[in-house]
C-alpha cells in the first residue's frame, strides 16, 4: 500500500515525497526529457571491506566474488552481454545484475557513463578517473570505526567538486558499491536520522539486524562528537563512493545544473551528507533542481510486515523532515512479470531491487518512450546473450 504522498504520472512513473505538487513534477520530468542526449553521466565504482561481512551483501555470493562485483558490473554496463570480459559476474543468490537493465537503458538512450573509481582491489580493464592513488584499496569495514583517513576523505571529496563545478549540462550520478547500504545507514545513523527497519539492500529479506549491529558497534567505536560534520561521519564509518558523490552534487549545483541521483538509500545518504554541509536556510534551494531516481522493486518494499508501509518513501520522508525540506523522489514503472527469464521475474519477489543506476536510467529511458513490452524484450534477449557468452556457467545457478 503506498504512502499518501505520491503522484503516478501519465507515463507510468511514480513520484513520491514530502510537498508534492504536480505542475512542479511535471515540469521537471519535462526537463529531463529535453536534457537526456546531452547529460553528464557518471558510474562510481568503490570498495569496502564492510561487503566482506559474512551474510551482509547478496552482490555476490561469497566475500570473494563481492571484490570483484564493482569492475564486472561496470563492464557489463559498457561492453554488453556479448563481449568477452575481464571480470566474469559474481553468482547471485537469484535474480541478475542490475547492470544489465542499465545497459538496455543507455542503449535505448544513447548514452555512456564516465567512471570514477576509488578503493577496488582491481585496475578497471577500461577507461576510468582515479581520484587517488589505486594502491589504497578498499575503505575498512565501518566496524571499525574508523574506515578512512580524513585526508583521504577530503580528496576524494575536493576531487568530486572540481569535477561537478565545471560541468555545463544536467548530471546523472550512479553507483555500485557492495556493501553501500549499510554504510549508507551508518552515515545517516550518525546524523541523528531514525533509520532503522527502513534501510534495504540487495537481499530478498536484507538482514536488518546485522546491519544494526554493526552500524552500532562502529558508532560506537568511533566515538564522535555531537554534530559531526559530513568529513568525519565519512572518515568514521562510510565508504569512498560517498565522499566523491557528495563533491559531484555540491559541484554541480554551484554550476547550476540539474541532478538526477540513481538509487535508493545510498543516495539518500549523499544527498543528507551535502545538506548537513549546507545552512538550514539554503537547504531548500539547494534541493530545487536535484531529484532520486530508483526502481518500482524498491518502492515497493515493506521492510516490516507489522506495518505495512513503502520503507523507501518512509526512509526518505524521514531524511525531508530531518532537515526541514522537500525531496522528489521518482520510480521507473517498468515490470518484469510477463519476461520469459526466471533472472528478471526474480526482481518481482523481492531480489536485488536496484543499482549500477538501473532504476534513474529506466526512468529516463520510460520518459524517451521505451515501452513496457519494449523494455522487456529487450532485456530478455540480453538475459539470454548472457546465459550464451562467458558468464553462462555463473549464472545458471540462479535460473
Amino acid at each position: 500500500m503506498l504512502e499518501d504522498n505520491y503522484v503516478l504520472l501519465p507515463s507510468g512513473v511514480l513520484a513520491f515525497g514530502t510537498g508534492l505538487k504536480e505542475q512542479n513534477i511535471d515540469e521537471r520530468v519535462q526537463r529531463w526529457q529535453e536534457n537526456i542526449t546531452n547529460m553528464a553521466f557518471f558510474l562510481i565504482l568503490a570498495g569496502s571491506q564492510t561487503a566482506e561481512i559474512e551474510g551482509i551483501s547478496a552482490a555476490g555470493l561469497t566475500a570473494v566474488s563481492r571484490r570483484y562485483t564493482a569492475v564486472a558490473d561496470a563492464e557489463l554496463l559498457l561492453r554488453g552481454p556479448n563481449l568477452p570480459k575481464r571480470w566474469p559476474l559474481p553468482p547471485l543468490p537469484a535474480g541478475v545484475s542490475p547492470a544489465l537493465i542499465s545497459y538496455v537503458a543507455s542503449r535505448f538512450l544513447k548514452i555512456k557513463p564516465t567512471i570514477i573509481s576509488a578503493g577496488l582491489l582491481q585496475t578497471p580493464p577500461f577507461p576510468h578517473l582515479s581520484l587517488e592513488s589505486p594502491e589504497i584499496g578498499p575503505a575498512r569495514c565501518l566496524s571499525s570505526g574508523n574506515a578512512m583517513e580524513r585526508t583521504r576523505v577530503e580528496l576524494l571529496l575536493d576531487g568530486g567538486f572540481k569535477i561537478g563545478k565545471k560541468l555545463k549540462k544536467s548530471l546523472l550520478i550512479t553507483e555500485c558499491v557492495p556493501g553501500g547500504t549499510s554504510t549508507a545507514f551508518a552515515v545517516l545513523s550518525g546524523l541523528g536520522i531514525n533509520v532503522n527497519g527502513l534501510i534495504s539492500g540487495s537481499h530478498k529479506n536484507p538482514p536488518s539486524e546485522l546491519k544494526t549491529k554493526v552500524v552500532k558497534q562502529g558508532l560506537q567505536a568511533a566515538k564522535l562528537k555531537k554534530n559531526p560534520s559530513s568529513v568525519e561521519l565519512m572518515a568514521a564509518v562510510g565508504d569512498p563512493f560517498q565522499p566523491i558523490a557528495v563533491g559531484l552534487l555540491m559541484g554541480a549545483r554551484e554550476s547550476g545544473q540539474e541532478i538526477l541521483l540513481g538509487g535508493g538509500c545510498q543516495m539518500l545518504a549523499v544527498l543528507s551528507l551535502a545538506l548537513n554541509e549546507i545552512e538550514p536556510e539554503s537547504r531548500s534551494e539547494f534541493l530545487g533542481k536535484i531529484s532520486i531516481g530508483t526502481t518500482s522493486w524498491l518502492v515497493d518494499e515493506s521492510l516490516s510486515s507489522a506495518k505495512n508501509r513503502n520503507s523507501f518513501i518512509h526512509l526518505m520522508n524521514h531524511v525531508a523532515n530531518y532537515f526541514k525540506v522537500n525531496i522528489l523522489g521518482l520510480a521507473s514503472g517498468y515490470r518484469f512479470n510477463d519476461s520469459n527469464q526466471k533472472v528478471l521475474r526474480d526482481y518481482e519477489i523481492g531480489y536485488i531491487k536496484e543499482g549500477v543506476g538501473a532504476g534513474a536510467l529506466s526512468l529516463l529511458a520510460q520518459i524517451k518512450g521505451l515501452t513496457q513490452k519494449e523494455m522487456i524484450e529487450r532485456c530478455d534477449i540480453e538475459v539470454g546473450n548472457l546465459f550464451n557468452s562467458d558468464n553462462e556457467k555463473l549464472i545458471k545457478g540462479s535460473k
